[in-house]
């Protein structure tokens, strides 16, 4: 039996800020949230979803009907808390059940205090999101013993349309750690969980503009310690550290606001230590050598888009969570794209022609969805890999 069918939890509004509105179920904190509403097609992965910094004042759709059935467990979170505003699916399944959940989707909602809806037609509202775009939102979950009208309707909606709009938006900053850190943790593994690398080959600084852990797992795996640092560290900080590498994390927010990393990195590329992006590190890169971005209509959000390896011909399935993307016909000379969408044909790959630095749009950690694009991670370790062997030499 579904929680959406039981009846005995408190009603909620989604509003949109063109208007639109939808009455469900809270199943979530009491109260209400703010964020652009998008749409994101995994079929598993909610944990993941939910604690991924790059969904930062974003209110994320699930589109896949029946959402914690297998519960929430203490390893499977990517960020330090749930980044995103809020939740809105389908039907939540009244149990959940696998051998390493923790507790249920709806008592982790609570107690994170996230607000969320059920019960609503995800199918019509993902269709009304590609048509019109992802637009800003809001969520109003009502206390118990209180019931939907007009009244409710109109403050959710006047609120979704007071919300400021993602462009513009330096978010990368609001979430990136404060102080540097060291990472040292590697891989899960079934029946021993996460182990340690203890004799690093490399040392990589990562930048943090939202960086999802399983990320910095799958470098220090491939034989690095790594060193993570703020957002806002300046390339003389960065070069102070010695790197042999140099990662710049997924993250949130409009990737031309964040003048400070763009100024950075174009620094650090240029000294030729080898540099691999993803996401918001794929647009930054991009932009510090002169291309341009653009916001998305609705993005791409999801574990099932095919991406073709232009050098390669090869076509892997990969995650990806993203609302801007860079513009193809800005490159400067020295950008090469390397990877393209087959859905839409937008950028996912680019390479300096000039130096060892390349990036990727999707997110090859796969935290959740596909592994086909892991080996991203060891072209990055290869380039470290030469670069040692030149210093040696």
């Amino acid at each position: 039996m579904l929680l959406s069918l039981q009846g005995n939890t408190p009603p909620a509004v989604l509003a949109l800020a063109d208007g639109t509105v939808f009455i469900g179920n809270s199943i979530g904190a009491p109260g209400s949230t703010i964020g652009e509403v998008v749409f994101n097609t995994a079929m598993t992965g909610y944990q993941e979803i939910l604690t991924d910094p790059s969904y930062c004042q974003q209110i994320v759709t699930l589109t896949y009907p029946h959402i914690g059935n297998y519960g929430i467990n203490a390893e499977d979170v990517e960020g330090s808390k749930v980044h995103a505003a809020g939740l809105i699916i389908k039907d939540l399944p009244l149990i959940a059940s696998n051998f390493r959940a923790s507790m249920t989707l709806a008592d982790y909602l609570i107690r994170e205090n996230i607000v969320a809806i059920a019960g609503i037609d995800t199918r019509q509202l993902t269709r009304h999101l590609r048509i019109h775009g992802a637009q800003n939102g809001c969520i109003l979950a009502l206390a118990p013993g209180e019931t939907v009208n007009q009244s409710f309707i109109d403050k959710a909606v006047a609120t979704a349309k007071a919300t400021p709009s993602m462009d513009g938006l330096d978010l990368a900053k609001v979430v990136s750690v404060k102080h540097t850190y060291e990472w040292a943790q590697t891989e899960w593994k079934l029946g021993s969980g996460y182990g340690v690398q203890i004799t690093p080959r490399f040392h990589v600084v990562a930048y943090d503009f939202g960086v999802k852990k399983n990320i910095l797992r799958m470098v220090t795996e491939r034989g690095a310690r790594i060193t993570v640092v703020p957002a806002q560290t300046s390339a003389a900080d960065v070069l102070k550290l010695n790197p042999d590498g140099i990662f710049l994390a997924n993250g949130p927010g409009d990737p031309q606001a964040c003048d400070y990393a763009i100024e950075a990195i174009g620094e650090l590329i240029e000294t030729g230590i080898p540099t691999f992006g993803i996401c918001l590190g794929h647009q930054i890169m991009a932009l510090a050598g002169g291309a341009k971005t653009f916001k998305m209509k609705f993005g791409h959000h999801g574990a099932n888009h095919p991406v073709k390896d232009l050098d390669t011909g090869r076509v892997s399935i990969t995650s990806q969570n993203h609302g801007f993307a860079v513009d193809e016909t800005t490159l400067p000379a020295n950008l090469r794209p390397t990877h393209i969408s087959l859905f839409d044909g937008t950028l996912q790959g680019l390479a300096r022609t000039d130096k060892p630095a390349f990036c990727f749009q999707g997110h090859p950690e796969a935290s959740p969805g596909p592994h086909d694009i892991s080996y991203l991670f060891d072209r990055f370790t290869a380039l470290m890999a030469q670069s040692q062997e030149k210093k040696n030499a």
